[in-house]
């Protein structure tokens, strides 16, 4: 019983043994949904390195001295920026988007390097000097800091990854004790942006509210008008930038608005990975009995839409498992930025929190029919050793903090 009360002390199993089944899950669904394929039938076996070589690393994180990822946040920052920046010129394209890098058998995804890398910077920035986050210039520059790894993976193009970025540096920002009116002045421009895509009524409507909101907020002229400008210089961009984007990525907005607008084309994978969980009922058709996962019915299966595979094949009961294993983690995470002592540890967390918050409520939303299909993985689950590799690594960085609560108290 020592033993065991010492072990749970300073390693939080309530996050590990969650993480390592959904792996084990993902693992399962990624060999039936390749077993029969002609070209990826070597996935699993790809994965189950991938999953030894995570856990490897996740124990040498784990292991490390605390004050290491202080010391080491802004370098990973520049180093990830560079391999942005290199991918953009020397990468491969894989699914529309030069997103990889390959150095001979070896292939990995800068912009998951580039995830744990904003995360440790902004929360450096943002801890150092006890910075006031209200004060328009600290704002600024941590709007910067996240910025432009969103700006780089824009031009690769990958318009989910980017995504997850704004959603890390919002919640950053947020969590550093930002002012109501800065997190209006930072959230808003996205608001009126999504308004835009629903018509012209909408975005009219939602101009009026921030109008209303500035009323209230009662600030200066200058400072209204300048709220103003920026919420409607955000609609025009993103107007701008949508007809830059590529066909199939504007066709992927267009069918998250009506997906049977397109049922053939870019809302396919969103009604077959609907038909696909929808007929698993409540115990699922079996392990590797799966008529559209093994028929291929979803191409890629094994990536973005591995959830359908579970609800084929699991039924709702596996679907339900998947959720509260994600919901048993999210939760000790939360707990867990209350117990760190030092305001760098708590934002490293929620970082790490709204990374694998926005992936899951993403790719989740994408495999029911709610949200766009922006190409974002199922953490744990999805094919994908990058993916894996640093999600784990996470982890390790999170039971670290954990295990060293005590030292600052």
């Amino acid at each position: 019983m020592q033993i065991n009360y010492k072990l749970q002390d300073r390693f939080d199993l309530a996050i590990f043994f969650p993480a390592l089944a959904l792996t084990i899950i993902g693992l399962m669904a990624i060999y039936s949904a390749t077993v029969n394929h002609p070209t990826a039938s070597g996935n699993f076996n790809k994965q189950l390195v991938s999953a030894m070589i995570a856990v490897f690393v996740f124990i040498i994180v784990y292991s490390l001295p605390q004050r290491t990822f202080q010391i080491f946040a802004i370098p990973t920052y520049l180093v990830s920026l560079l391999l942005l920046v290199a991918v953009l010129i020397m990468g491969k394209t894989v699914y529309g988007s030069r997103s990889w890098l390959s150095f001979g058998p070896i292939g990995f995804q800068p912009s998951e390097i580039a995830k744990l890398g904003t995360i440790l910077a902004l929360s450096y920035w943002l801890t150092y000097k006890n910075r006031d986050i209200n004060n328009i210039k600290d704002i600024g520059f941590a709007l910067l800091i996240g910025f432009v790894p969103v700006l780089l993976i824009l031009f690769e193009p990958d318009t989910g990854t980017a995504i997850v970025f704004m959603i890390i540096t919002i919640s950053l920002i947020y969590w550093s004790g930002i002012s109501l009116f800065g997190l209006f002045v930072v959230l808003s421009p996205g608001i009126v942006t999504f308004a835009s895509l629903l018509g012209l009524h909408v975005f009219i409507f939602a101009m009026v509210m921030v109008a209303v909101a500035l009323f209230f907020f009662k600030r200066d002229l200058f400072n209204s008008a300048t709220v103003f400008i920026l919420n409607l210089g955000a609609s025009f961009f993103f107007d701008y930038a949508f007809k830059l984007l590529k066909p199939h990525q504007q066709k992927r907005i267009e069918s998250f608005l009506d997906p049977s607008a397109d049922p053939l084309g870019s809302g396919y994978n969103a009604l077959q990975a609907k038909l696909a969980i929808g007929s698993g009922g409540i115990f699922g058709k079996g392990f590797l009995q799966g008529n559209q996962t093994q028929l291929r019915f979803i191409p890629e299966q094994w990536t973005d839409f591995i959830y359908c595979v579970i609800g084929e094949e699991f039924g709702f009961i596996g679907s339900i498992i998947v959720l509260v294993l994600f919901l048993i983690i999210f939760i000790r995470l939360l707990n867990l930025s209350s117990l760190a002592k030092d305001r760098f540890s708590v934002l490293v967390i929620v970082g790490i929190l709204s990374l694998l918050f926005s992936h899951f409520s993403i790719n989740i939303g994408m495999n029911v029919g709610i949200t766009p299909v922006i190409g974002l993985p199922l953490p744990f689950l999805s094919f994908g050793g990058s993916s894996l590799l640093v999600n784990m690594t996470m982890l390790g960085i999170v039971l670290n903090i954990y295990k060293n609560r005590k030292l600052h108290t």
